[in-house]
């Protein structure tokens, strides 16, 4: 399959009835102190608290009646698994989502409140890997992969689209990397509808594989040592060639540096993003001079905090 320009406005189309235009905030105190004019798309507001939920709307209804029957299937850590059961819930059909057992409980509560069944595993991807295929032979559902999948980078591809229309000309758009499919999917929004503009990702130095894949050029291991839980995986084949082709780098910042830039983004625009959230925001405080005087576009991924670490991350 080949993502287009037409076939990403099909598909923002296509959700629309189902999704928020999310809102785009400014703040003058953190243009200050980035040293550059900062355009945060809050997908904090989204359904089901994250942007995940636009890749698996339009992944879903992509589907047919006849692939649908048996219900939906996916693995995730939270977001892309509360938008699945989200998904299977509006189409009337059962969702069955493998989630490691270390996934916060916000997000196992947001499954199950949407009629998600849970099946847990290990917090490795092979155990991730084995315990879905062991599901889908059970229930016969379809399974929707929470990034390789160019249905869900395609739904993915709106949120930047949707940045471009609203902020304007932007210089440089930021998005956080775990799977690629976001990054994969505003590197094309970006290339489609704002080509002037360069797409930098912000990784967690403890799980920095998409920064060594673009030094190696080929996928490299994922680690598992930060606390941004929704970065936690590897980039997929399908995700990988577009984020080598489109991107122009990849910062990596510290857990230290991301509880940082999530306290800025809690205290100064008043809102409440999940470590994940934080990391773009990280990098362009940790790299100013690479985004000294531009306008620069943080695509804000997610709101859903497991409260109980607050204080031991804001302490």
């Amino acid at each position: 399959m080949k993502i287009t320009r037409e076939s990403i406005s099909e598909a923002h189309e296509r959700i629309q009835p189902y999704i928020e235009r999310t809102p785009v905030l400014t703040s003058a105190s953190l243009n200050e102190l980035a040293g550059c004019q900062l355009y945060f798309k809050c997908e904090n507001f989204q359904k089901v608290g994250a942007f995940k939920a636009r890749g698996a709307t339009n992944a879903a209804l992509k589907l047919s009646k006849e692939e649908i029957v048996k219900g939906l299937a996916t693995h995730s850590s939270g977001n892309h698994a509360q938008a699945i059961a989200r998904a299977g819930k509006m189409l009337g059909v059962k969702s069955y989502i493998v989630m490691p057992r270390t996934a916060p409980e916000i997000k196992k509560r947001g499954v199950r409140g949407y009629g998600g069944e849970i099946f847990e595993c290990e917090p490795t991807l092979q155990a991730r890997e084995e315990t879905l295929a062991k599901v889908i032979a059970k229930t016969g559902a379809a399974e929707i992969h929470p990034f390789n999948n160019y249905d869900v980078v395609e739904g993915q591809a709106t949120c930047a689209k949707e940045l471009f229309e609203q902020a304007g000309g932007l210089d440089i758009v930021v998005a956080p990397v775990g799977g690629g499919g976001l990054l994969s999917g505003t590197a094309l929004a970006a290339k489609f509808f704002s080509p002037t503009t360069v797409v930098i990702a912000g990784e967690p130095a403890g799980s920095d594989d998409a920064y060594r894949s673009m030094q190696s050029g080929k996928i490299e291991p994922a680690q598992s040592n930060t606390i941004a839980d929704g970065l936690l995986t590897t980039l997929g084949d399908k995700t990988f060639p577009i984020i080598y082709e489109n991107v122009k780098e990849v910062i990596t910042v510290t857990d230290e540096e991301i509880i940082a830039a999530m306290r800025l983004i809690w205290e100064r625009l008043k809102i409440i993003v999940e470590t994940s959230c934080a990391v773009p925001f990280a990098a362009v405080l940790k790299e100013k001079e690479k985004f000294k005087g531009k306008r620069v576009g943080i695509i804000l991924t997610g709101g859903n905090v497991d409260l109980e670490k607050v204080g031991k991350w804001f302490a």
